[in-house]
């Protein structure tokens, strides 16, 4: 009696101790859901800005700034519901106006175009970057959460279930080979 006892003690320890060490597990991938979301923000922030800033330098042609203004503009103003959409129209739109070498060679040519053409080529292929990170935190918190110990103990508690964040993140040819930016 007493041995069994112990047994079931010590197995409902051992469980109670997995589901703990589960339970921080999810924990910790809602964290690097979090860092990673901010750290996809500050990019996505980071290229807006950089794009604005070279749409109001006088460098581009009247057309091209207006364009690359108004899509930054309304990437850094969305809603968070919109902003996916907003983004990839920032996208399309440094595409439209930087498929070619010419234009970037063009914004090089002015003064301060170099930096700002390295800048916005950094920012341009920073955000691919920080997108698949955040993708990957949310891609490995739904596969625990889809566990039947982590449905059925409710380990994830009150967190909300983890959303990807797709948009168009192809950069504009001419500025994704850019050596030494």
């Amino acid at each position: 009696m007493t041995a069994t006892l112990i047994w079931i003690v010590v197995a409902l320890f051992a469980i109670g101790l997995y589901l703990s060490w589960t339970a921080g597990r999810l924990d910790r991938l809602h964290a690097r859901i979090d860092a990673s979301r901010a750290a996809l923000d500050a990019q996505l922030l980071r290229r807006a800005s950089v794009t604005q800033e070279l749409a109001t330098s006088g460098v581009l042609d009247p057309a091209a700034s207006i364009l690359l203004y108004q899509a930054a503009h309304a990437a850094r103003q969305a809603e968070e519901d919109h902003r996916e959409v907003a983004e990839s129209e920032l996208s399309q739109a440094l595409r439209a106006v930087f498929g070619e070498t010419a234009q970037v060679e063009a914004v090089k040519e002015a003064p301060g175009g170099e930096d700002a053409a390295g800048e916005l080529a950094a920012a341009v292929r920073r955000v691919p970057m920080a997108r698949r990170f955040h993708n990957d935190s949310v891609r490995a918190a739904r596969a625990l959460r889809r566990h039947r110990k982590v449905r059925w103990f409710r380990l994830a508690g009150h967190a909300p279930f983890p959303l990807a964040f797709e948009m168009d993140d192809e950069p504009p040819v001419a500025l994704a080979d850019r050596p030494g930016s």
